[in-house]
């Protein structure tokens, strides 16, 4: 039944919210540039709306899973800080509140944090929320509950340094048997559990996709073994990492390196890829989930369960509760949790349909869980309400048509197809995979722009079927009319038990054209009907907003190097443990290069790819900071030594060097760079034996002298000694006096002219109060 959800303290970093807000406080006062900026918000969800001044907050919810606490408080969000009216579940089960002010998404974090949710990575070019069947762990048919597996991936990727400067956003499905309801078929990864030859296991899908040029995944592993699990996936991120362009931003989704190396070439670099991270998580503990070696078969639809279901557990069931378009109020959120907390239950669940399900409900309590819901205003779903949008022109800077306004007015009629409607191509409505699917576009016709919706027909991302085809693209005005035309064409010649996919495909597209052919026809005597989108009064127009944030936020050349050394760094070590010692140098050099490169961006040089010349760069061009160089150069020498002939004493001793090098790097680039927060892409490096360093912090003022050197001393252990330098007066006092509230010993201060050093020695880690409670 209900297992324990991620545990808090996997997912929330009280450091990181305090960072976040002094960015937002710096920004607002001007000190942080709106590029930098926008990176920095994005990293922690936070995404701009078309209109000014207000945001849209997205929260991850892995695998769609809520407790009624949960529930409360993004209700409480909701309430307190947006001036909108709703919440809005989207289509990836992610919650996004909308027209939250700048100044209060520091607070709206914290709020959320208290409840164990985290927005982190929710946007930006990142692995995003993980996405699950609807029915994991209740489910007849399923294999194992894939919610133990998505759990352990989404607290490995969450933060990691692989994962936090992708060339574009990352999206990766669960299912728990082969018919995949969670429609892997269009995601970068999928994971689906199954059978073979009295095996338990997954097979992996790789480079699915929507919007621009839809693409079906490919298989790359027709069986992984569940150890091999987190290996498997870290290696298909890696290849996406390593090969997808960042500069070329409308083809870097994975999808298009399989149309550029091939599915023999993808899957060859994925294999190339694997050697390494099988061994960088051979020590990592996996996942164990309970298999079943026979399950029943159900008729499952995409997304969520359409009514009152039995679970596999005896006499529980799955409530589904219709959310029209995604879209809930504050009340009836509380409310929803009220009846969960009345009835003792404690699991609420997105869907991709945007709709919600109560889990492991007796027979007994349905009636009367029914009569508390219908008092929202909420019941379950019925035929012809099938229906998924997008915000579209509502709030989102994309946006084209006005997709919530539109969606609102469709039903999937009496055969309850799934409609789908998206405003603009980049498909977050999912219209591929839908029975009838639209995207909003403009298109010029007599000197006038008129909206249109382009259909796709047929399309099922489960196991078995496939995505949709194109057909016509039809006037704003008439997309009623075209897809009545559709349903009843189905109604009139399917044949039993023949569902809307097999029709589809069945009469092929050429039908599909020839029966829209008369909606597409425009005449500049009726060009005016057709000038308006629906819900709007004045003529059709396309604002110019710039570039959508969500699909390509501005990279950190730095950030992004010092990710992928510090990656490259635990490979190091993890091949070292093993004594794979010629791959460990070779991981150890990459880490050098990446961040010799980065102090050579930092001090606006080209990059370099020898060592040798990297470090003769750095020591020309980085004035009183040439140390460094010397330190690098001598680091290369004693590579190319170690390589000639391996001394395990003389390599350990180096790695502890390299360690404290790194973080000298990473200190003096933000040194020079005083808006550069390296704290997400370092990680955390073994400092046992770093000799005590000196951190000049006198530039920076409250709270951010403070912030940063909390940053630095998690980089220690416990009783490591560390130097500050801050500036005299208030930012000293201050700084000292909430160190030492962390528990830090102060064990001297030196005053030198306008600055002060101090010597902290650090504690150890403190336990949090979630973790003080539950102990």
């Amino acid at each position: 039944m209900s297992r324990t959800m991620i545990a808090a303290h996997t997912l929330i970093d009280d450091d990181e919210l305090e960072r976040y807000e002094a960015a937002v406080q710096a920004f607002l006062a001007g000190d942080i540039d709106a590029a930098r900026f926008q990176s920095m918000r994005l990293q922690q969800g936070i995404y701009g709306q078309r209109q000014e001044g207000v945001n849209m907050v997205r929260i991850k919810i892995p695998g769609g899973r809520l407790n009624p606490a949960q529930a409360h408080t993004i209700a409480e969000v909701l309430a307190r800080y947006s001036s909108g009216h709703t919440a809005h579940i989207t289509t990836r089960q992610s919650i996004q509140i909308h027209h939250i002010p700048l100044a209060d998404t520091p607070a709206a974090l914290r709020l959320l944090a208290t409840a164990g949710l985290t927005t982190r990575e929710a946007c930006n070019n990142t692995v995003r929320n993980i996405t699950a069947c609807p029915l994991a762990g209740v489910c007849p048919a399923e294999h194992t509950d894939i919610g133990v597996f998505l759990e352990q991936a989404a607290t490995h990727f969450l933060r990691h340094p692989l994962t936090q400067h992708l060339p574009r956003k990352f999206k990766i499905s669960f299912s728990g048997c082969e018919q995949d309801c969670a429609q892997g078929m269009f995601h970068d990864l999928a994971v689906v559990a199954v059978r073979h030859d009295n095996r338990s296991g997954f097979k992996i899908l790789a480079g699915g996709g929507l919007g621009h040029k839809p693409r079906q995944a490919i298989v790359i592993e027709s069986f992984v073994e569940p150890q091999h699990l987190l290996a498997c996936m870290e290696a298909v991120i890696a290849v996406h990492n390593h090969y997808s362009n960042s500069k070329l931003r409308a083809k870097s989704r994975i999808k298009f390196l399989i149309d550029r190396f091939g599915s023999d070439g993808f899957i060859e670099k994925y294999r190339k890829e694997h050697q390494r991270t099988q061994v960088a998580l051979a020590e990592k503990p996996s996942a164990t989930g309970h298999w079943h070696e026979d399950t029943a078969t159900i008729d499952a639809d995409p997304g969520a369960p359409r009514h009152i279901q039995a679970q596999k557990q005896s006499g529980l069931n799955i409530i589904p509760i219709h959310i029209p378009i995604g879209d809930i109020t504050a009340t009836q959120l509380h409310g929803i949790a009220d009846i969960l907390r009345n009835n003792g239950l404690d699991e609420l669940r997105t869907g991709q349909d945007q709709n919600l399900m109560m889990m492991n409900v007796s027979a007994d309590k349905v009636p009367g869980i029914l009569a508390a819901l219908n008092t929202l205003g909420l019941y379950i779903p019925e035929p012809g309400s099938n229906v998924a949008a997008c915000p579209g022109t509502t709030t989102c800077r994309l946006g084209i048509t006005s997709s919530t306004v539109l969606g609102s007015k469709l039903s999937g009629g009496e055969n309850d197809l799934r409609l789908r409607v998206s405003g603009c191509h980049n498909g977050c409505a999912q219209p591929e995979s839908a029975d009838i699917g639209m995207y909003g576009e403009g298109k010029r016709l007599y000197n006038k722009l008129i909206p249109h919706y382009q259909l796709y027909i047929g399309g099922d991302g489960r196991g078995g079927f496939g995505l949709g085809f194109k057909s016509r693209s039809i006037p704003s005005a008439r997309i009623e009319d075209a897809i009545t035309d559709i349903q009843n064409s189905y109604h009139d010649s399917h044949a039993a038990n023949e569902n809307f996919y097999h029709w589809s495909q069945r009469l092929g597209q050429d039908y599909f054209d020839k029966l829209l052919s008369k909606h597409t026809s425009v005449t500049e005597g009726n060009i005016n009907q057709l000038s308006r989108d629906h819900g709007d009064d004045t003529e059709f127009h396309v604002l110019q907003l710039g570039g959508g944030e969500c699909a390509g936020a501005a990279q950190e050349t730095v950030a992004a190097l010092f990710a992928d050394a510090s990656n490259e760094a635990s490979y190091r070590d993890a091949f070292k443990s093993r004594k794979k010692y010629n791959e460990s140098l070779e991981c150890a050099e990459q880490s050098l290069r990446l961040t010799g490169n980065a102090l050579l961006f930092v001090a606006a040089q080209s990059p370099l790819h020898e060592l040798i010349e990297i470090a003769r760069q750095i020591k020309g061009s980085l004035g009183g900071h040439s140390a460094m160089g010397q330190t690098l150069e001598q680091f290369a020498v004693t590579l190319t030594q170690l390589n000639n002939s391996y001394d395990g004493d003389v390599y350990t001793r180096l790695i502890t060097d390299i360690n404290q090098w790194a973080n000298q790097a990473a200190a003096l680039c933000q040194d020079i760079d005083q808006q550069l927060d390296l704290s997400a892409s370092l990680g955390k490096t073994d400092t046992t034996s770093i000799d005590p360093v000196i951190v000049d912090l006198s530039s920076y003022g409250c709270p951010l002298h403070y912030i940063k050197a909390r940053n630095v001393l998690r980089q220690h252990q416990q009783g490591d000694t560390v130097k500050f330098i801050f500036a005299n007066g208030d930012p000293v006092r201050q700084a000292s006096s909430s160190l030492e509230g962390d528990g830090h010993e102060i064990l001297a201060r030196e005053e030198q002219g306008i600055s002060t050093i101090v010597t902290i020695r650090k504690a150890a880690e403190r336990v949090r109060s979630e973790d003080k409670s539950s102990a």
